[in-house]
């Protein structure tokens, strides 16, 4: 008989576990407390348009070498448009388009970054300096510098700061610069620009998450024998002997297995737990991880604004502009809208704002940029905030965040906040959900490696660079 896995939590780590171990004949059952799966990478339909909309936008990019691999494994690669150009508006409402030549990394970037307008020759010899300088820094595990204060330690103007380092870290990582550790923002600009000429190319989703991560999950993972509950809440896991024997649902029932992950929210943990397990400083620590909110606003208009499938915006309250119209309804009764998605990461700025002042802001900034706003009609709007969307990268974070395998042999912990080495990000997400599923295997006496490996560092980044 098969070796039997219960995994708490459907969204990315639980089910990229999940399909790591039904894939290698290993009996799953996921246990998911919403209708859907996906958790934060879920989607909900819009009654007054129809539309199936996301939480908020979530992309990937070449450097998410997991997610890829998940996404190939489980047959949704093509589902994501990747994006050759990035385009930026400047604090004067013009367009620049940021694109790689065909020169090897990390010069690749080299001739789009001269052409960016909105920064000086000055600005950008700091920000040359700036990079070289963050590729040679090894920050220590213990290190309580914030990246404000690194990037004023090593002289960047206030331009460059809220005009290029800003603008890439606020959406990475969804917090703000002076609560963002240097490891963190070392790894983004590493990972994505300087070590690959991959690695910074975005890849959009072209369907709303629940298709990603809903029907076609849920049919791949029943195809290999995996059971799925949806609205299965989960009380507590049942430990005897130092080992887990069981979970226990609403309603009293009992479920058996030999292997338990638990990929739920890491606020979650503690409440899941035996009282006096709470206490064992991997749980008690989860406690120091504090999270960040996410913002996005929905905007369905009667024509179109831009043919430009997304833009960052600088110097704004407005920081992302994706172009989702090809998510409408196809109901033919309605009138054609065009749908657009704003993203406000790290969004405590809008705490003291209502729905109405953050959506009259937003239009007023697009107005900014594309005429066609004012003589367009705003058919519909709607304001969307996930105020724990994602843990914050402060420093000293990683001392809270605990390996896979837990404090109990049987019971490992998924999670992008568990200890992956990256930041809270779809791919760290998938990462704990594969690193689970390794120890699951070698508990089972079939250790096989998992992880994808990274993009290999280009030998020019590793000369120039030391990478």
């Amino acid at each position: 008989m098969p070796e039997n896995v219960i995994i708490v939590g459907g969204g990315l780590s639980g089910l990229a576990a999940a399909c790591a171990l039904a894939e290698r004949g290993v009996r799953v059952t996921l246990l998911e407390s919403r209708p859907r799966l996906g958790g934060r990478a879920g989607s909900f339909t819009d009654r007054t348009t129809g539309t199936q909309i996301d939480n908020c936008q979530h992309v990937t990019m070449g450097c998410c070498t997991n997610f890829q691999k998940f996404c190939d494994t489980v047959g949704v690669s093509e589902l994501f448009r990747r994006e050759t150009q990035l385009n930026f508006v400047g604090p004067d409402g013009s367009i620049d388009t940021l694109a790689s030549s065909w020169l090897p990394a990390p010069l690749h970037l080299f001739g789009g970054f001269r052409r960016l307008r909105y920064l000086s020759r000055a600005d950008r010899r700091c920000l040359s300096r700036g990079l070289r300088s963050l590729a040679r820094t090894r920050p220590a595990n213990d290190d309580r510098q914030t990246f404000a204060d690194w990037l004023r330690e090593h002289r960047q103007t206030p331009t460059a700061i809220e005009r290029f380092w800003k603008v890439v870290l606020v959406s990475a990582l969804s917090e703000t610069l002076d609560r963002i550790d240097v490891a963190s923002a070392r790894k983004v600009f590493v990972d994505a620009f300087l070590a690959n000429r991959r690695g910074w190319e975005v890849q959009i989703p072209t369907v709303p998450l629940d298709e990603l991560y809903g029907s076609r999950l849920t049919d791949w993972l029943t195809n290999r024998h995996a059971t799925i509950r949806l609205k299965c809440g989960v009380e507590q896991l049942l430990v005897e002997d130092d080992r887990v024997k069981a979970v226990e649902l609403r309603g009293d029932e009992r479920l058996d297995a030999d292997e338990f992950i638990l990929a739920v929210p890491h606020q979650r943990v503690a409440a899941l737990l035996p009282e006096s397990l709470r206490t064992i400083p991997e749980v008690a620590g989860l406690d120091c991880l504090e999270s960040a909110p996410i913002a996005s606003v929905h905007l369905w208009f009667d024509r179109p604004l831009t043919d430009l499938p997304h833009a960052a915006f600088l110097e704004r309250l407005s920081q992302w502009m994706f172009n989702r119209t090809e998510l409408q309804s196809d109901d033919v009764s309605t009138p054609p809208h065009y749908y657009y998605q704003i993203v406000i990461s790290a969004s405590r700025s809008i705490a003291g704002m209502t729905q109405e002042q953050v959506i009259e802001t937003v239009v007023a900034e697009l107005a900014e940029v594309w005429p066609a706003v004012g003589e367009a009609q705003l058919v519909h709007s709607r304001l969307v905030t996930e105020q724990k969307a994602v843990f914050s990268v402060l420093p000293g974070a990683d001392a809270w965040r605990p390996a896979q395998q837990s404090f109990i042999a049987n019971l490992q912990f998924a999670g992008d906040w568990t200890r992956t080495g990256w930041p809270a990000t779809m791919e760290g997400a998938v990462r704990s959900g594969y690193l689970a599923a390794e120890n699951v295997l070698a508990r089972l006496g079939r250790p096989e490696k998992l992880l994808a490996p990274d993009l290999p560092t280009a030998p020019l980044s590793k000369i120039l660079l030391g990478l």
